[in-house]
């Protein structure tokens, strides 16, 4: 095993818990209670955001690491007369993959399961195969009227898909919510090893679990501007393009289990991406390459403008089948990046500048 009991029931907590963007707290709840043994002090925000501190020298330079603990899901949008119960999207969930699943609604009152209805083959018009949009969707949760449906839940539930996780071998895990959840567990591992290095450092930490990324990137812009910290690193996934059907000239080639993927342009600044690299080098870890013509698609985008400027850094985990009930991830990968997350941090000076003109 990859990783001790503990940190595998963390896993496994964290990746079981919805989180669905704007209902946050039950899996925020999972990472703050990990953390509370670990940081100096823990802090959140009045939207579910969570900051866990290492606090070693009040003059030194400040480093922030970031993650999201949001995953798409959808939300109750209409009760019919019927007691069919028809959905939106939260964040980039698909419609296309979402008919005859099981989902968890979850209600004040607890969870209630259902599925997305699916017309069976034998009572579909013949030659209808256009996709569905999010308005032709359905959940059946077996109530036979709109009252009965409404004491069960109500409009703005969320809801997510009831898929878990397994390993399909000793490296590879696959699952609903890794984006990004699997962010804030490598986070934890960080810190975990930074704490214990504490003697070692030169710099001050915090690790940041935001809130709404998948939405707007809403809890990063707000916890940015609080902490104003002086260089930042997020974490988040990226598309492994290893797969069939992915036009390499257009995406890029990342692989799955061949490394952490450093981003190149946008948000991400020269300096940050040098020590990264210088690293690695260091580590003997191989980093895959992406490019952002403009945006990253992530938290980054978020965190770099605050105030006077962030120093920023995308390090990301390759993923396939993103926002998908069957994303896949290598633990080699996971071990890897938070190897070099902690290096980052451990090999950063007191007083060490970031401007592109020292």
């Amino acid at each position: 095993m990859a990783f001790d009991k503990k940190l595998e029931s963390f896993l496994e907590q964290l990746l079981v818990t919805p989180s669905p963007a704007g209902f946050e707290k039950a899996g925020q709840q999972v990472w703050v209670d990990y953390l509370k043994p670990i940081a100096d002090t823990i802090e959140t925000d009045s939207y579910g955001s969570a900051a866990a501190h290492i606090q070693v020298d009040p003059s030194a330079l400040t480093v922030m690491l970031e993650s999201h603990c949001d995953e798409i899901g959808m939300i109750v949008q209409h009760v019919d007369d019927s007691g069919f119960v028809y959905i939106n999207k939260l964040g980039g969930s698909d419609p296309a993959i979402a008919r005859a699943r099981k989902v968890y609604i979850h209600s004040r009152d607890g969870i209630v399961s259902g599925v997305i209805g699916h017309t069976a083959i034998h009572l579909q018009d013949r030659g209808n195969g256009k996709l569905p949009k999010w308005s032709d969707l359905f959940i059946d949760i077996g109530a036979s009227s709109r009252e009965e449906a409404l004491g069960m839940i109500t409009v703005g539930d969320p809801v997510t898909l009831a898929e878990q996780f397994e390993y399909l071998s000793d490296d590879i895990l696959c699952g609903r919510a890794l984006d990004n959840r699997i962010g804030g567990f490598i986070l934890a591992m960080v810190m975990e090893k930074l704490q214990e290095r504490r003697g070692e450092l030169q710099v001050n930490v915090i690790a940041l679990n935001a809130v709404q990324e998948e939405v707007g990137g809403f809890g990063a812009r707000m916890m940015a501007y609080r902490y104003e910290p002086d260089i930042a690193c997020v974490t988040d996934v990226t598309h492994a393009t290893d797969t069939p059907g992915i036009n390499h000239k257009e995406h890029g080639l990342v692989k799955l289990g061949q490394g952490p993927v450093i981003n190149h342009g946008g948000a991400n600044h020269m300096k940050v991406l040098s020590h990264i690299e210088k690293v690695a080098k260091e580590l003997e870890i191989s980093l895959q390459h992406e490019a952002s013509g403009s945006r990253t698609g992530t938290d980054t985008d978020s965190i770099f403008y605050q105030k006077r400027g962030i120093p920023s850094g995308l390090i990301s985990l390759p993923l396939r089948y993103m926002h998908s009930p069957v994303e896949m991830v290598s633990v080699t990968d996971i071990l890897m990046l938070s190897n070099l997350l902690t290096e980052v941090v451990a090999g950063l000076d007191k007083n060490q500048s970031f401007s592109i003109f020292d």
